[in-house]
């Protein structure tokens, strides 16, 4: 990535809600088909620095650069080139699986819409929903198809928030697979949140461990834990959110 733009920099982020300062002096930056895994414990500002990216609420300091364009001037451009998928997204369900993605086809201007969602359900496995109303889906098929409205943009960056919380393991690996194989065939790329250490070792090239609003720990899977004197990432997990830190065996010589 040595002299590489990144797609994503994020320079002295600052976010306040009257006396409560939800992200605190937050640098970081991320690049073209990289998986950034953002985790913390909850109040550690992990979505509100998702807000931030997505240009949901303005920061109170600092500055967000993404696709190489400023997102306070930039916003509607860049919109259009990136997506969000969450477990806790709900859509209409009183509408059809197909009625719910015709609507963001048409919201994100996608030419011949049925031909792409026909396809994105078909690689989700969920083909055969197109016509069910998604209130009578299983939180399985609702994961997959929040996934399949997310890449209907076919975005260059894609917010994932807690993707596979509510899935079985086998389904859970299913979606992993799935998302490891649409990343490498079209180079996205991913900010990643969950409380599952052992998905966030598989799927992300970098961490960043947030505490109270700021960054306690980064680097990649096997730097965190070697830096982490406990041992797994769930250890340092563990540590970050009773402690606020982990002592950093760097700084231990």
């Amino acid at each position: 990535m040595k002299g590489e733009s990144p797609v994503i920099e994020v320079k002295d982020l600052t976010k306040r809600f009257g006396n409560l300062t939800a992200v605190n002096d937050v640098s970081f930056s991320v690049y073209r088909g990289e998986t950034l895994g953002l985790l913390g414990p909850n109040g550690a500002g992990k979505t509100t620095t998702i807000h931030l990216l997505l240009g949901l609420t303005a920061p109170t300091e600092g500055s967000i650069t993404i696709l190489g364009m400023d997102l306070k001037r930039y916003r509607r451009q860049i919109l259009q080139r990136v997506n969000f998928s969450s477990t806790y997204t709900q859509l209409p369900t009183n509408l059809t699986v197909w009625e719910n993605l015709n609507v963001f086809g048409k919201l994100y201007g996608i030419r011949k819409p049925r031909t792409k969602i026909n396809k994105l359900l078909e690689f989700f496995g969920i083909l055969h929903t197109l016509n069910v109303r998604t209130g009578e889906l299983s939180s399985g098929q609702i994961t997959r198809l929040n996934l399949a409205k997310a890449l209907l943009n076919d975005p260059e960056i894609i917010f994932l928030d807690e993707p596979t919380a509510s899935l079985d393991p086998e389904i859970a690996s299913r979606v992993r697979d799935m998302l490891r194989q649409i990343q490498k065939e079209n180079e996205i790329t991913i900010i990643y949140t969950s409380h599952n250490m052992f998905e966030i070792e598989i799927m992300c090239n970098r961490i960043l461990f947030m505490f109270q609003g700021k960054i306690v720990l980064k680097g990649t899977p096997e730097e965190v834990k070697k830096r982490a004197v406990v041992g797994s990432l769930e250890d340092v997990f563990i540590k970050i959110a009773r402690d606020g830190m982990v002592k950093d065996a760097r700084r231990m010589h």
